[in-house]
């Protein structure tokens, strides 16, 4: 057991989830795999910088790494990175201030 949350060695365990579920795992597979395509209205790169900005705001570190590395090879520059970064930003901020919008819904008003 690892002494914290994650390692790079957890991905070894992809193997046995794909034994565990092999159907599962190719559907998860194939739509993972939408986000290299290079076919679709999205160029690649553009594709790789939206996923870098879903993966930091759903703070997936192994997906942070992969697909910034992928928007590297896909000709992203640094900036575009980081504008990507805090455009996941603005919509996390966002998000928790309509969150709390809603919240504000449960108090009598004053």
């Amino acid at each position: 057991m690892s002494d914290h949350y994650h390692d790079a060695s957890d991905l070894g365990l992809l193997k046995q989830m794909q034994s565990l579920a092999p159907e599962d795992f190719k559907a998860w597979l194939n739509l993972n795999n939408i986000v290299g395509r290079e076919d679709g209205a999205i160029p690649g790169k553009y594709r790789e910088l939206i996923a870098v900005a879903v993966a930091c705001t759903t703070q997936c570190p192994y997906c942070i790494e992969a697909h910034a590395k992928a928007a590297k090879a896909a000709g992203a520059t640094r900036a575009e990175l980081v504008e990507a970064s805090f455009v996941a930003a603005a919509l996390r901020a966002g998000g928790a201030a309509t969150h709390g919008a809603m919240a504000l819904k449960f108090f009598d008003s004053e």
